[in-house]
This record gives C-alpha cells, structure tokens and sequence, in this order.
C-alpha cells in the first residue's frame, strides 16, 4: 500500500491576462476581470488593475493574495514618499520601487506578475513588465498571466519592437494612435478568451494621457 501524504501549498495561480501598450502620448493598460483557481471560476467581476500614482497604473496576475499585499506595500512606500518629497512618484520611479519590492521577497516571492504603464516625465507612454523576483525591462508592449502566450504572439507581429541591439538606441513606444492601441487591445483579448479558460467575462481597460485617466470595458465569454 503507497503512503498517501497530505501536500499544502502557500501558492495559488488564480488565472486571467494583463496587457499594457505605450504611445507616443498615451498607455492603455487592460485585464481581464475572472478570477478562478483549478476549473473554477471564484468571481467574475474581480479588477486586476491597481493605480499606484496619478500617471502609473499596475495589472498584476498570479495569485491574488500576493498581489494584495504587494499593493498595500506598494501604497505605503508611496505614502512616505509623498510626505518627504511633497510629489508623487513618476512612473519610472515607481517602476524601480517594484522591482527593489519583489527582488526583497525572493527568498518567499510574491507569486505576481505584474506590468506597469504610464507616462514618463515628458509625458511619453512607458511600459514595465517584471517576473516574479523583480527583473523588469522597459518596453513598448507587454502582457502577463495565463493568456500572455497566446497574447504575445499576436502583439509581437502587429507591433514589433525595434531590436535594442540596434544603434542610435530606438524609442520603444509604439507607432499606433490612442484609438488604434485600445481596438488592438480589445482585439488580442477577444481572441485570447476563445482558447484560454481563465481569461473572460469582461475586459476593462485604463487610458492614461494628458488629461487623466479613464476606463473603459467590454464583455468577453462568459463560458
């Protein structure tokens, strides 16, 4: 007779897919709202996206208790930083800080995967997108989470990052107009509902420009 044995672990992947697109002037940064764990669905309306500074906005997948308490963490150090600075944070900045967050925790890592949009100091479109233990890269486009393989691939043909190989170094925004990136984006989630399970029921998704933020949202499968 085999010994069973009892197997608890402090992790869960709790599914969906994150996707952020940077603009000449503009971010869109979009996820999706189920949350499941195995083959069930624990909530359909559940917001991925977190807004950590008035330009810099998070969408995280993985486990969602770690997400949350990388957030809080996150919404502290930005709280002290606002006090002795008297400013927000920039977008870049804030990305630096969540690199230094997760890379503390590597021993015991917050299992999130996260991607950070927003605007730079010249009011450009930057993306961010990080593994698990803070390694991080500034890019035009990124996603994350269980439909970021069939994401990817799709992003990757209709926009096609310049190689960074390539000299003088090349902007890595994207040539798409605000009203492009956010059809694309819906697109790329529409597609990606039809083959994986854990991303659906509703897409919501942040602009972030000049003038503010907005959001905007659009029905995916429900099945």
């Amino acid at each position: 007779m085999t010994k069973q044995q009892a197997n608890w672990s402090p992790y869960d992947n709790n599914g969906g897919s994150c996707v952020a697109v940077a603009g000449a002037d503009y971010c869109v940064i979009a996820a999706d709202t189920r949350m499941s764990t195995g083959y069930n669905i624990l909530t359909r309306d559940y917001s991925k996206i977190c807004k950590l500074a008035d330009k810099c906005v998070m969408a995280s997948s993985g486990f969602q208790a770690d997400v949350k308490a990388l957030q809080k963490q996150l919404a502290a150090r930005h709280l002290i930083y606002q006090h002795q600075h008297n400013k927000q944070m920039s977008c870049p900045a804030m990305a630096q800080l969540l690199s230094n967050t997760l890379y503390y925790k590597r021993f015991f890592p917050y299992y999130s995967f996260n991607v950070l949009g927003g605007l730079d100091s010249e009011g450009k479109g930057c993306v961010f997108t990080y593994d698990a233990v803070g390694s991080y890269e500034k890019v035009g486009y990124s996603s994350q989470g269980s439909g970021s393989t069939l994401i990817m691939p799709f992003l990757d043909n209709q926009l096609k990052s310049p190689s960074p190989l390539l000299l003088p170094v090349q902007d890595a925004v994207t040539p798409l107009v605000e009203a492009e990136a956010i059809d694309l984006v819906k697109t790329v989630f529409a597609s990606a509902s039809e083959r994986d399970i854990y991303t659906g029921d509703k897409l919501e998704v942040v602009v972030i420009n000049a003038d503010g933020t907005r959001r905007e949202y659009m029905e995916l499968r429900k099945d």
